[in-house]
């Protein structure tokens, strides 16, 4: 399995570095252009890539990392995506437009779904501070938990997977509505940093 990141940023900058780490290759895309992504590439090692956004969301898996009033922009006009996975970890707070209430959907990852016609969804990195994105996952007391969700089980199994390898505890919240909402910020699971013994 490949992966690729739409946004580069802190966020994706840290889903990366676990990814190479644990040998895969990742193509991080932005939307200023690969060459300003060169010295986060070699930062990374060989096994990650600058690319435009259109091969970033070709690869198996794909992270969503933009800012939440980008997703639209970072979205239109990709390929189609034909059941590749769309890892959703963007937040959405009343004070970033478009605000949720406004949209007609129950969750962010929903409006998310209805810009990416054709991928799987899944919900996941959101509820944790970017600092813990980044850190080992693996700790002396237990593996950082990882909560996701999705309305694809098999997309969620793959997603399992792949988390559980990097070293998270990943937990499956559910839907992308009702695990979205446990998920998103004032929801029960936002911002709660844990870790499961082992």
């Amino acid at each position: 399995m490949n992966f690729g990141t739409i946004g580069a940023g802190t966020v994706a900058q840290a889903i990366a570095g676990h990814l190479v780490t644990a040998g895969h290759k990742v193509t991080l895309s932005n939307s200023r252009g690969p060459d300003t992504l060169l010295n986060v590439v070699t930062r990374l090692g060989p096994l990650a890539s600058a690319g435009t956004a259109d091969e970033a969301a070709a690869a198996d898996m794909v992270f969503l990392t933009v800012m939440w009033p980008q997703v639209g922009d970072a979205l239109a006009g990709l390929p189609e995506w034909d059941g590749r996975i769309l890892v959703d970890t963007t937040n959405n707070t009343e004070s970033m437009l478009p605000a949720v209430t406004d949209l007609g959907v129950e969750t962010a990852s929903e409006f998310v779904a209805d810009r990416a016609p054709g991928a799987r969804v899944v919900k996941a990195f959101n509820t944790l501070h970017a600092q813990y994105i980044a850190a080992d996952p693996r700790h002396a007391e237990g593996r950082q938990l990882l909560f996701y969700a999705g309305d694809d089980e098999a997309a969620k199994a793959d997603f399992h997977t792949v988390a559980d390898a990097l070293g998270f505890a990943p937990v499956d919240a559910g839907t992308l509505r009702d695990g979205g909402r446990l998920m998103q910020i004032g929801g029960p699971l936002s911002a709660l940093h844990a870790l499961r013994q082992e």
